[in-house]
């Protein structure tokens, strides 16, 4: 039995859970598995997904950021606001990446060198960045002059959408740089003790600016893309994505308590989000109970965070 409850809550038990999942789901829901849903999923996760590489940084080091959905869309707005303003798409992705950066850079010296809570301080950057959207919009979409900008959304290469590889790509780049490099290290040893972390020579406090900042860059090339794919800048677009996206990492093993993440972990954790959410739509049910299904995704994401948490804290 304890056996059996070490596999569950380990990663390859979530692993296995997901297999099952998915061939029940296969089974059972008409058209699940034809070529053009497989796609239009993946489609459907690859904002969740490529924000997901950096919020598992941000919790493993004990932080959070609740501003990542007004980030994704600011930045979108910016850059379809700036290609159309300059003519130039690269000035517009520029654009956006300025801005995502400077998000995460504010949240970043407020959380580290202010020592404010992580909690309060992005749930003030969310407002204040969502109102900017706003602002700058005037409350209203904001269309795409130049054709080209649809295509970084609608091209594909061997037949799948480039919005799939771009989130593909940052799996394996920031899985590496979780299990392959110092900074990797130093950021899960500093969610699980950041006190240690700093006498043994780890500056704390630049490395938590450095993980906000890294995830303002990461939501501003998923606004980007997010802008191209709606065809529009939208000031209100990716509301209430920061709650998807903690989901998927804490599905996906990374501990709200710090100093545990893995990357295949998040990658199952995101594609049981997306797999929920597309079930319900092949299935017709109404978009009021699918508030309630995410309301349970994330409870028991904090659930199996909280049993993992004690079956480590029995091990040691």
């Amino acid at each position: 039995m304890t056996s059996l409850k070490k596999l569950l809550l380990g990663e390859q038990g979530l692993v296995v859970i997901f297999a099952i999942a998915f061939a029940i789901v296969a089974l059972t829901v008409p058209n699940f598995l034809t070529e053009r849903n497989m796609l239009g999923l993946l489609q459907s996760v690859v904002t969740i997904g490529i924000v997901a590489c950096t919020m598992m940084f941000c919790l493993a080091s004990r932080d959070f950021d609740l501003s990542v959905g007004s980030t994704v869309a600011f930045s979108g707005m910016v850059a379809v606001m700036a290609s159309n303003a300059s003519g130039s798409i690269v000035i517009g992705l520029l654009a956006a990446l300025l801005c995502g950066g400077a998000v995460g850079l504010v949240n970043g010296v407020v959380i580290a060198r202010f020592r404010i809570n992580a909690l309060i301080t992005t749930l003030a950057t969310m407002q204040i960045v969502r109102g900017l959207a706003l602002i700058a919009s005037d409350g209203r979409a904001v269309g795409i002059n130049d054709p080209g900008f649809y295509q970084l959304a609608l091209s594909k290469f061997l037949g799948i959408p480039s919005p799939i590889w771009v989130m593909a790509a940052f799996f394996v780049l920031f899985g590496f740089v979780l299990n392959r490099t110092v900074f990797g290290k130093n950021t899960l040893a500093i969610g699980g003790n950041p006190e240690a972390s700093r006498l043994a020579g780890v500056n704390v406090s630049n490395m938590r600016i450095w993980i906000f900042m890294l995830q303002g860059l990461v939501c501003a090339v998923a606004g980007v893309l997010l802008a191209s794919r709606i065809t529009s800048g939208q000031p209100n677009a990716a509301t209430g994505l920061e709650l998807s996206v903690i989901s998927a990492c804490v599905l996906g093993g990374v501990s709200l308590a710090g100093g545990r993440a893995a990357m295949t972990g998040v990658i199952v954790g995101v594609l049981i989000m997306g797999i929920a959410e597309n079930v319900m739509n092949l299935l017709n049910i109404q978009a009021f109970y699918q508030y309630v299904v995410r309301g349970l995704i994330l409870l028991l994401a904090v659930l199996l965070d909280n049993l993992r948490s004690a079956a480590a804290g029995g091990r040691t």
